[in-house]
C-alpha cells in the first residue's frame, strides 16, 4: 500500500535534515498493511552534543484513513489512488498527524552518584533525578497539550538494581484539516518539525543541567 501524500512529506523532511547537516543514525519508513498504517522513524545522534543524552528519536504515525481524508481536501489530488478505490474508506476523522519524541539517555554516562558496579545507573539514585527533571519539564512544557512519560528498563543483580534503558517520551498531535494544498502540508510539517527540534533541544539542556548539578 502506498501513501503519496505522506511519502512526499517524508522526502521533504529528509531533504530538510540533510540541508541542515543534522547527524542521523536512522531514517526509515514502515508500512503495516494489516492495520492500514504507515510511519517514519528518525533517530538523531546527540552523542557529540550531550554528556547524558545519546540520541533523539522522532516517530511520525499516519494511516490510510487520514491519508484519504487529507486527499479529499487538497487541491489537485483527484488522481490519488485511495480516491480511485471502489471501496474507498468513508470516515469522519480529522487528518491529524501523531508525533512521538523520545530522548534516549545514556544509561552508562559517567556520573559519580549514579554509577553502579557495572557502569550502569543505579535505579534508586536515578529515580531522584528523573523526579527533578519531571518537575522542571512540567514548567517548560506547561503551554503544550501533550503527554510526557518515562520508559525505564530495570535489571537486577545480587548487588542491586540498575537501569538498562532510560527514555523520556512525549506525544504530540497536530491537525492538517485547514490545509488546502500539498505545498501547505509540506510547509506546515517542516514548521512543526522545527518547533519540535527547538523544544527537544530545550529539554535536553534542562536534563543536562539537572544531571550536572546532581553530580
Amino acid at each position: 500500500m502506498t501513501y503519496p501524500i505522506f511519502n512526499s512529506v517524508v522526502k521533504r523532511i529528509k531533504s530538510n535534515l540533510q540541508d541542515r547537516n543534522i547527524p542521523i543514525n536512522t531514517f526509515r519508513t514502515w508500512n503495516e498493511d494489516r492495520i492500514n498504517a504507515t510511519g517514519l522513524e528518525i533517530e538523531i545522534d546527540l552523542s557529540q552534543n550531550s554528556d547524558f543524552v545519546k540520541a533523539l528519536s522522532i516517530n511520525f504515525d499516519w494511516d490510510r484513513f487520514r491519508e484519504t481524508v487529507l486527499a479529499k481536501q487538497l487541491k489537485g489530488m483527484e488522481e490519488h489512488p485511495f480516491l480511485q478505490d471502489e471501496n474507498m474508506v468513508s470516515t469522519s476523522i480529522n487528518p491529524d498527524i501523531d508525533i512521538e519524541i523520545s530522548w534516549l539517555f545514556d544509561e552508562k554516562a559517567p556520573h559519580p552518584k549514579l554509577a553502579a558496579h557495572n557502569g550502569y545507573h543505579k535505579a534508586k539514585a536515578a529515580s531522584m533525578w528523573m523526579d527533578k527533571i519531571n518537575e522542571k519539564l512540567n514548567k517548560l512544557l506547561s503551554n503544550d497539550d501533550i503527554i510526557t512519560r518515562w520508559h525505564v528498563e530495570i535489571e537486577g543483580t545480587q548487588k542491586g538494581k540498575y537501569l538498562s534503558a532510560v527514555n523520556l517520551i512525549s506525544y504530540f498531535q497536530y491537525t492538517l484539516k485547514e490545509l488546502r494544498s500539498l505545498n501547505e502540508v509540506h510547509q506546515f510539517v517542516l514548521r512543526i518539525l522545527q518547533e519540535l527540534l527547538i523544544k527537544a533541544n530545550r529539554v535536553m539542556q534542562l536534563a543536562e543541567k539537572t544531571l550536572q548539578q546532581a553530580a
